[in-house]
């Protein structure tokens, strides 16, 4: 028996919200990881991002990143991105093409730091930026920070590098792996056009 959203484009796109939400919180959620990968002319790379919030009335998602992080510069330059989520039980491969902002410094920052965990700060508190060559293998942390031996309060000077990076949703590409036949449809979110592809 086929899933209700096997042919049904309102079924989908419930089916998709309902994913991508679950994934914000439910750390065993396979759409909590996804693939975000964004360049400008032949700079492209793809790293892997924590999902933290969801907004279905906007269409957006985001994640954090370190403010020197090479993503940055990038963005900076080509907002334009991508983000692959996949679900090997589900059976579910979702495309999204969204445009990025990036949030520093800002009331969402300060809002998302401030549900930021203890252990989750220790990030921002490496003295260079991700990427930063090095002569021996390093987290980039003091160590006296290493070992989470850290106050809150010693956690909010990784404040400053905390960054926000939110992702308007244009279009969503859903593909489902069915036996009976895979089917794969298109969300123009922009145009607010639906279709049907061949998988």
């Amino acid at each position: 028996m086929q899933p209700a959203y096997y042919e049904d484009f309102s079924e989908i796109k419930k089916k998709i919200w309902l994913i991508l939400e679950d994934a914000v919180s439910n750390r065993n959620s396979q759409f909590r990881i996804p693939t975000f990968i964004c360049g400008h002319g032949p700079d492209i790379n793809g790293r892997i991002v924590v999902l933290r919030k969801t907004e279905k009335e906007n269409n957006l998602v985001q994640f954090h990143s370190d403010i020197r992080s090479d993503k940055i510069e990038i963005l900076k330059k080509n907002s334009n991105a991508a983000m692959l989520f996949y679900d090997k039980e589900e059976k579910i491969q979702l495309r999204l093409k969204v445009d990025c902002t990036i949030n520093h410094k800002n009331d969402i920052t300060k809002k998302s730091w401030e549900k930021t965990q203890h252990i989750s700060r220790k990030c921002y508190l490496v003295d260079n930026g991700p990427g930063t060559i090095s002569d021996k293998p390093t987290s980039g942390l003091k160590p006296e920070l290493d070992n989470f031996d850290y106050t809150k309060e010693q956690s909010e000077e990784g404040y400053k590098n905390f960054t926000v990076i939110q992702c308007k949703i244009k279009s969503i590409e859903w593909l489902y792996l069915a036996a009976k036949g895979h089917r794969r449809a298109k969300f123009d979110l922009e145009k607010n056009k639906d279709n049907w592809l061949v998988p």
